[in-house]
């Protein structure tokens, strides 16, 4: 693992920072619903508490390397959505 627990949580605490900003910017600067708005801030909530929870506990019997691969890949993943809901909004 190239990064260690504390550099991946810090990542994970900027970018979803990041995007509880730019849909809080987005929502201010057009006219979404405001229910779709606040799905996404909780969305961005909810996939923070479960990263930041995922790196804390990890999988046990499973490689660390493997395990930490995944976890990034999968929270890209779940960041490219909400990047595109947001760009939705406006």
């Amino acid at each position: 693992m190239t990064t260690n627990k504390r550099e991946l949580k810090r990542k994970i605490n900027n970018i979803c920072g990041d995007l509880f900003a730019e849909c809080v910017a987005t929502s201010l600067s057009g006219k979404p619903d405001i229910e779709d708005v606040n799905a996404l801030l909780s969305s961005i909530l909810i996939i923070h508490n479960e990263y930041i929870r995922r790196v804390s506990h990890p999988e046990p019997g499973m490689p660390a390397s493997k395990y930490y691969k995944d976890l990034k890949e999968s929270f890209y993943q779940q960041i490219d959505e909400i990047i595109d809901h947001i760009g939705n909004l406006g």
